[in-house]
């Protein structure tokens, strides 16, 4: 099976499981996927490694539980219906735990490319002659 027969909510749940390990190990970041014909093609995850202030121990590290990364990927996926008339883009889906508590958003960023849209135009024009 090729990844351009699965659903975008599916390509999702497949990064989420890549990622998952990772996520164990972060109190907050940003999620990404640039997308490219409703196809996820590169994904990751931005975060900064050290985090905290001078009277806290860095050593130990709480990271999201499973719990916590089930519901952000449950989020995330319910997000998508949101994302409406473009095909290639970029979503960005930061996570934060606040008092244990986490609390996530998502930013859609759609691209489009003008060197499509002149030639789009160029065949209406030429289909009217």
């Amino acid at each position: 099976m090729y990844i351009e027969q699965l659903s975008l909510a599916r390509q999702l749940d497949l990064v989420f499981n890549e990622i998952q390990e990772e996520l164990s190990s972060l109190s907050s970041g940003i999620v990404f996927l640039h997308i490219r014909n409703n196809t996820i093609g590169k994904f990751g995850v931005i975060h900064d490694p050290i985090q905290g202030c001078e009277s806290k121990d860095l050593s130990f590290h709480q990271g999201l539980t499973s719990k916590q990364i089930y519901a952000f990927k449950k989020m995330a996926i319910h997000s998508l219906k949101y994302k409406s008339h473009w095909t290639h883009g970029q979503i960005s889906f930061e996570f934060a735990l606040k008092n244990k508590k986490l609390a996530t958003s998502v930013q859609f960023e759609s691209n489009y490319n003008m060197a499509n849209l002149l030639s789009r135009s160029n065949e209406n024009i030429s289909s009217r002659c």
